[in-house]
C-alpha cells in the first residue's frame, strides 16, 4: 500500500510537470530563427479592444494584418482608426476579411472593397477561410471555388495586387484543390510549417505585445523587409474614385 501511494505521488508529481511545461511552451512565445525570418508582424481585430500602435511599433513589429469586414456587411468597428494609427505609427499595413458560406462572394467583395480604401499603400489583400466561427453549412469544392472566385476576381482587380489566402488545417484538407497555386498565410503554432511555400506565418495565438493588452496573434513573413515595400505600390497607382460596379 505504501508503495503504491509513493508511485501516485510521483506519478502525479511528473504529470505536473508535464501540463507546466506544455503551458509554459504555449504562452511563452515561441520565436521563429530571427536570422531566417527577421520581419516581424501581427494580425488584429476588434478584439483586441484599443490598441496602442506607436509602443506597438517599437516593440520589434513591422506590419500588422487587421481586419476589415465579414460576410455581406459586417464591418469591424475598430478597423478605419486600427489601419489610420498603425500607419501613422509607421508600420506597414494590410486589411483581411473573414469569408462566410452563407453569403453570395461578389455581395463580400463589395463589402471589403466598400470599407478598405484604395488610395494608400496596403499590404496585398488577405481572405480568411476557415470552419471555426463560420455558418454551419460547409459547401462543395465546387460551390466554394465560385463563391471564392466571384471574390477574388473584384477584389484583385480593384487593389491591383494578388491575394493571400489564410487557410485553417481542417479547411485546407477540404479545399485543396481551391487554394491551389495562391500565396498562403499559414498557421503553425510552437513549430516550422515543415516548408517556405508561404508569405505569413502565424507562429503563435496567444503572443504578448507592448501596447495590446492581452493576448495576439504573431506572425513572420516570408523575406527581409524589401518584401513589404514590394507588397505596396505608390498610392496614385491605384484610384478610390474609379468605378467598381454599377
Amino acid at each position: 500500500m505504501k508503495n503504491r501511494i509513493v508511485l501516485w505521488g510521483a506519478a502525479s508529481l511528473i504529470l505536473a510537470c508535464l501540463v507546466a511545461a506544455a503551458g509554459y511552451f504555449y504562452f511563452h512565445p515561441f520565436s521563429p530563427d530571427r536570422g531566417r525570418y527577421p520581419v516581424r508582424g501581427i494580425d488584429v481585430s476588434h478584439h483586441q479592444r484599443q490598441i496602442d500602435w506607436r509602443r506597438v511599433a517599437s516593440d520589434d513589429v513591422a506590419f500588422a494584418v487587421i481586419k476589415a469586414t465579414e460576410g455581406g456587411d459586417h464591418v469591424d468597428d475598430a478597423f478605419a482608426a486600427n489601419l489610420s494609427e498603425a500607419r501613422a505609427a509607421g508600420l506597414a499595413v494590410g486589411a483581411y476579411h473573414f469569408f462566410t458560406f452563407c453569403r453570395p462572394g461578389a455581395d463580400q467583395a463589395k463589402n471589403f472593397i466598400s470599407v478598405v480604401p484604395r488610395n494608400q499603400p496596403l499590404l496585398p489583400p488577405v481572405v480568411d477561410i476557415e470552419f471555426v466561427g463560420n455558418c454551419p453549412r460547409r459547401p462543395s469544392p465546387e460551390e466554394l471555388n465560385k463563391e471564392l472566385s466571384a471574390f477574388l476576381g473584384p477584389v484583385e482587380a480593384a487593389f491591383g495586387k494578388t491575394a493571400i489566402l489564410y487557410v485553417t488545417d481542417e479547411a485546407a484538407r477540404v479545399y485543396a484543390a481551391q487554394i491551389a497555386g495562391r500565396p498562403h498565410w499559414v498557421r503553425s503554432l510552437a513549430r516550422w510549417p515543415g516548408h517556405d511555400d508561404w508569405i505569413y506565418w502565424q507562429y503563435h495565438d496567444s503572443g504578448r505585445v507592448d501596447g495590446i493588452s492581452g493576448d495576439v496573434d504573431l506572425n513572420v513573413l516570408q523575406g527581409g523587409q524589401e518584401k513589404l515595400g514590394l507588397f505596396a505600390p505608390p498610392p496614385e497607382s491605384i484610384s478610390r474614385e474609379t468605378p467598381l460596379y454599377p
